[in-house]
């Protein structure tokens, strides 16, 4: 049987293409010049000086001083992206606190606000209006820094899918149309942001994205990424891409039973993970202030504060344990709180890994949990995302005169 064929791309959309590999091709080197730009992507140093030309008048990139090969020939004139014009709007909501973010599209954060607040305490409409107040406040600072979100990108807790929340238990949460909500609080204390475009997912998701694109894994590219907050995130990272599930809920790993006879979590079952190893859990049972405080307890050896992070880590354990041998990873990187947790989170936590992967790849020695990079929250996984939409298809959110 014949197959249909796809249609050809006419010659706007063969140029719209080119446009997006050549910005993408810069900004994965950080810096270079036509000539390299054209000899990676494989067009000629006209075409590529042409789409150069128009990524440098809408703003995309800047060209800074002159490079030398050592071989003969003129030297070349660097091209970087814009540390102006374009950028990604990054608001993540989580439990205890609200951060929102402006990146640009050198991957810098230029902006960023966080403010602590007992979100259980308020309504979702509420939390969202608080959140829009601090976004606008940050779009604000940004505009003043001549930089022009192209879109914003949600991170929220619990089950996500076609922009609203479907359950988030810790904070109480069901079918909130968080988008809806979000936009209409930041159009009415920016009216110029009206119709800015919106995206969200998970936090865990988020997070994981903003550790693909700029943490310190090198050339890892599957892995399961675990975010240590007042629950507990998880997100599952395949060859680069996030694997979702069918209706975009993978992940959760904070709601695996380890223990079935365990404390009732606020999902309705018993015995999560995050009933052992979430903040919330993990500072009332070494009856800690906060995290830092847990962490100088531990160092200082008070026995209630290492029993509760050696059974948090066992039950850690126990859960990727069973991820590690469904899903054949090459490393957990663990976020949140838990990189500050680690000396006292590990050893536990390493020793289940050992006894329970069948592979027996995951020995205590392995080197496979890592802890997540310092600057890579689901705030900068949000705003990454929104940038990795303008690298696929720049003219879409181009606001010079060369479209």
């Amino acid at each position: 049987m014949n197959q249909p064929t796809e249609p050809k791309a006419d010659k706007s959309g063969v140029r719209r293409h080119n446009l997006s590999l050549v910005l993408r091709t810069v900004h994965d080197a950080g810096e270079t010049t036509r000539a390299a730009v054209a000899a990676r992507v494989g067009l000629t140093r006209p075409a590529v000086s042409s789409l150069v030309e128009q990524l440098l008048e809408l703003g995309f990139l800047v060209e800074s001083g002159k490079t030398f090969s050592g071989q003969a020939g003129r030297p070349g004139t660097v091209l970087k992206p814009a540390d102006t014009g374009p950028a990604g709007l990054g608001v993540e909501i989580n439990v205890d606190y609200v951060t929102v973010c402006v990146v640009d599209l050198t991957g810098t954060d230029r902006v960023r606000r966080t403010e602590r607040l007992d979100n259980r305490a308020a309504g979702a409409p509420d939390v969202l209006a608080r959140a829009a107040r601090i976004a606008a406040d940050v779009l604000d600072t940004a505009a003043a820094r001549r930089l022009a979100p192209a879109a914003a990108g949600l991170a929220l807790p619990g089950l996500v899918s076609g922009g609203a929340v479907r359950q988030a238990p810790n904070l109480g949460w069901y079918e909130v149309d968080a988008e809806r909500l979000f936009g209409e609080a930041l159009t009415a204390l920016r009216p110029g942001t009206a119709g800015l475009p919106l995206t969200s997912d998970n936090e865990a998701n988020m997070a994981a994205l903003a550790e693909l694109w700029f943490g310190t894994l090198g050339d890892l590219r599957t892995f399961l990424h675990l975010t240590g907050e007042i629950g507990v995130g998880g997100a599952i990272v395949v060859h680069g891409e996030l694997l979702r599930g069918a209706h975009g809920f993978a992940g959760e790993i904070g709601h695996l039973v380890v223990d079935a006879g365990g404390p009732r979590c606020r999902c309705g079952s018993r015995g999560c993970l995050e009933q052992y190893a979430g903040q919330a859990a993990l500072l009332g049972a070494a009856r800690a202030a906060d995290v830092t405080d847990l962490a100088d307890l531990a160092g200082a050896g008070e026995p209630r504060a290492l029993a509760a992070l050696a059974e948090a880590g066992r039950m850690l354990g126990r859960a990727l344990s069973g991820a590690v041998n469904l899903l054949d990873p090459e490393a957990v990187v663990l976020g949140g709180i838990y990189p500050h947790l680690m000396p006292w989170l590990v050893p536990a936590l390493a020793e289940e890994l050992s006894d329970r992967v069948v592979s027996g790849l995951w020995t205590p020695d392995a080197g496979r949990l890592r802890p997540a990079s310092a600057t890579t929250d689901a705030s900068r996984g949000a705003a990454a995302l929104v940038l990795h939409d303008v690298l696929a298809d720049p003219l879409a959110y181009a606001t010079g005169t060369g479209a």
